[in-house]
């Protein structure tokens, strides 16, 4: 039986942090709320636009509607998701030698509108791409990696992704977690949320997951 090998977007394959950071301070300069760090939006990423739109607010009784907030953010960002977005170093070589041995797909929080154009303009048309929509809940639910194995015709996957978000869609999945580490969190803060396999390096990506896969993990 095939396994499929499923990935997070955002802090795995894609370095989007500058963009989103671009955006979310656009939106609360649009509103007069004071401006976030980088380090901020890096933390507040990973569980969809309106969580990160409600950590961003000031928290105040006199914050914007954080629906009509959501809405300034998502026009931003669907005009400027790629101004400074780039695929981390190794990753675009290590993921076409991956889909040489395994069916491929990426999984995303990110709403579907930006997840799709990004794959396609750094991953080729040929991978399949599903960011949240409406209809399926959002990680860590383990909806949208049923739906992404159900595309590519796997009954198992090991599902690789940066944050404990991941880390719980994986285990609501019933599927194995790979970590990496190049992304928005790190080794210990993943361990203690209870990751158990890491990654360091996008060229040990294959080598580890073909060792996952004959290890039952």
């Amino acid at each position: 039986m095939k396994t499929g090998i499923i990935f997070d977007l955002d802090g795995t394959l894609l370095d989007t942090l500058q963009d989103l950071t671009d955006a979310v301070n656009y939106t609360l300069r649009f509103y007069n709320c004071p401006e976030r760090t980088l380090k901020e939006v890096r933390e507040f990423v990973g569980n969809g636009v309106e969580r990160l739109i409600r950590l961003a607010l000031p928290g105040k009784d006199t914050d914007p509607d954080v629906y009509a907030v959501m809405e300034t953010y998502k026009a931003y960002y669907s005009a400027h998701s790629k101004d400074k977005t780039q695929p981390y170093a190794g990753i675009p070589a290590a993921l076409e030698e991956i889909a040489g041995e395994f069916p491929v797909a990426v999984v995303s929080n990110k709403p579907d509108y930006a997840t799709k154009p990004l794959c396609r303009e750094f991953f080729g048309s040929d991978i399949f791409a599903l960011g949240q929509l409406d209809d399926c809940p959002r990680k860590p639910a383990p909806d949208m990696v049923y739906k992404a194995m159900a595309a590519i015709g796997v009954e198992k996957c090991i599902y690789v992704g940066d944050s404990e978000v991941d880390v719980y869609t994986a285990r609501n999945a019933g599927v194995p977690c790979l970590s990496v580490l190049w992304g928005f969190r790190d080794k210990d803060y993943l361990a203690q949320e209870g990751a158990t396999h890491f990654c360091d390096d996008p060229k040990k990506l294959l080598t580890i997951l073909k060792e996952m896969v004959k290890d039952g993990q």
